[in-house]
């Protein structure tokens, strides 16, 4: 099979190898990216990852910035850092603070992007110090 990126997108190729599979016989690939045996259930998927992370590549040599808007600001931070000295948990961090502007305003920011704001802070903080 020579365009397996194609073949791979249809159930018809994940059912022509299951059926395969039952005589004991799978696919083999004897050029492009995957070259070798392989399980077509999988093929799909990093296709389209791979072909997303082409994408992200290409849109930051654009100048592009990936991911969502950011939703954290400097008064944010402020809090945070001070929520963070009285020891308070990430997740209780986030259930104080709000969101002040763009689509997530009057909402509560993840755990998560506290944890990050934190981390970048902290790493700045660290190489300003250096």
């Amino acid at each position: 099979m020579h365009e397996h990126k194609r073949l791979g997108r249809g159930i018809e190729l994940a059912m022509l190898t299951e059926e395969m599979k039952a005589g004991d016989v799978g696919p083999e690939f004897l050029s492009g990216e995957l070259k070798g045996s392989h399980d077509p259930s999988g093929m799909e998927r990093e296709y389209i990852r791979g072909r997303t992370l082409e994408g992200h590549e290409s849109a930051r040599k654009r100048g592009k910035t990936i991911g969502g808007a950011g939703v954290t600001d400097n008064d944010m931070l402020s809090m945070a850092l001070h929520l963070r000295d009285q020891e308070m948990s990430l997740r209780d961090i986030a259930k104080r603070l709000v969101v002040t502007t763009g689509a997530k305003k009057g909402q509560h920011p993840s755990p998560a992007t506290i944890m990050r704001m934190l981390r970048e802070h902290d790493e700045q903080t660290a190489a300003a110090n250096t």
